[in-house]
């Protein structure tokens, strides 16, 4: 089976770094859009390096290894990339004119992060996740969160949005044809929260909070330029290499439709992005309400949640460690969606205090009944620490085994 893959920027070529290394697929088409420097000599150049991830046969191998690339063909627009041959398209960049049926590919991942729409038809001026199909493709998964522009619209029958080991069931092969992966923030999320939902209840969870310390990505600037017409974030315009900048993410929204139970709890998402390249972390804050007796939860129940959710994952998406890091240690580190740092872990317990004659609808008969028209009701503040490789080792992974488990089921 053919896998296609439409953009080749950061997402994309890892995506192929991924599948040559996995070798389910026989072969894969990429589409690029557009031409790129001046023969297929560059492009095999460019998927030989990454300023993060070192050399592809070292990535693969070891140090020792010799180059994986061979067979470049200018004619045929291809190579062979550690024994899988790849493709390169470089026509179209509206999905609708990409000929998918002709390459014989009936699946494709989209990277681009530019068609994220579900509701657009496969003729939209902008382009369309459905133009894929009308290509000739059966199913497309996106490597980003869906953002729908008329908000008063429903998400589609046939859309869903997963992620790998959290919800990784709610992928119906006989009604989705579109997939959302989320964003690797949100991946991240999903595995630190879960365990938490399930073992307190979402109704034990009184609010939670998050901020994510996230690396650049290729939508902000090198150097400061101008923003575009009507931008109203000047902030995006500034440069990334000297600068920690105040940022937003969607991953609030996105995780409702991944974990229901979040639509339970008070949850902000904030986000700031700092000058690495890659390896970035959640610090999320918790709010439980403790029992009115017994014991208060403990630094040592929080981490052995994790511990035991880590252990008997079914999939090893959710790392734990004792051990401290630094960003640049999780950085491949192989299908790590969340790398808890127990050796961070904090709570505070404190007593919120309630006046039962300020709470409404609550009548005198109501109030009657407590000896005491002040109650004290403890609270513990739960602080987590969550690393995770934002590209290769905690997204695409994750994203190329949901390809895999979807095109099982073609």
């Amino acid at each position: 089976m053919k896998l296609g893959i439409n953009g080749f920027g950061r997402i994309g070529k890892l995506t192929v770094w991924h599948h040559v290394s996995r070798k389910f697929f026989s072969e894969l088409v990429v589409n690029l859009g557009r031409d790129v420097g001046q023969s297929i000599d560059d492009i095999a150049h460019y998927t030989e390096r990454d300023s993060t991830y070192g050399a592809l046969h070292t990535f693969l191998y070891g140090h020792t290894a010799k180059p994986v690339i061979k067979d470049v063909d200018e004619a045929s627009g291809s190579m062979v990339v550690d024994g899988i041959r790849v493709r390169f398209l470089r026509e179209h960049r509206n999905p609708k004119d990409i000929d998918w049926a002709q390459e014989a590919v009936r699946l494709v991942v989209d990277t681009t992060g530019k068609f994220c729409d579900p509701t657009f038809p496969p003729d939209h001026p902008g382009g369309a996740l459905r133009g894929h199909m009308e290509g000739g493709a059966d199913k497309v998964i996106i490597s980003a969160p869906f953002k729908m522009k008329d908000k008063g619209i429903s998400m589609p029958e046939d859309a869903v949005t997963t992620v790998m080991g959290v919800n990784t069931d709610d992928y119906d092969p006989r009604i989705h044809r579109i997939v959302s992966n989320a964003s690797c923030t949100t991946t991240c999320l999903a595995h630190m929260i879960k365990p938490l939902i399930n073992y307190f209840g979402p109704k034990k969870i009184l609010s939670a909070s998050m901020a994510t310390v996230h690396a650049s990505t290729g939508s902000q600037e090198v150097l400061d330029r101008l923003p575009g017409a009507g931008k109203k974030d000047l902030r995006k315009n500034r440069s990334v290499m000297n600068n920690i900048i105040l940022t937003t993410t969607g991953a609030a929204d996105t995780l409702r439709l991944v974990i229901p139970e979040m639509e339970q709890i008070g949850f902000i998402a904030e986000s700031v992005r700092v000058p690495v390249t890659s390896g970035s972390l959640i610090i999320l804050v918790v709010n439980l309400q403790e029992e009115l007796t017994g014991e208060p939860i403990k630094r040592d129940l929080i981490n052995q949640i994790y511990r035991k959710a880590a252990a008997e994952g079914p999939n090893g998406y959710l790392h734990y460690t004792d051990k401290q890091n630094v960003s640049v240690d999780i950085i491949g580190r192989p299908r790590a969606a969340a790398i808890i740092e127990g050796h961070e872990t904090h709570r505070r317990t404190a007593e919120v205090t309630i006046d039962l004659k300020k709470i409404p609808g609550l009548d005198k008969n109501g109030l009657s009944m407590f000896k005491d028209q002040i109650i004290r009701v403890p609270v513990t503040q739960a602080v987590i620490y969550g690393w995770y490789d934002n590209e290769m080792g905690g997204y695409v992974n994750m994203l190329a085994d949901r390809t895999v488990s979807i095109a099982e089921d073609m």
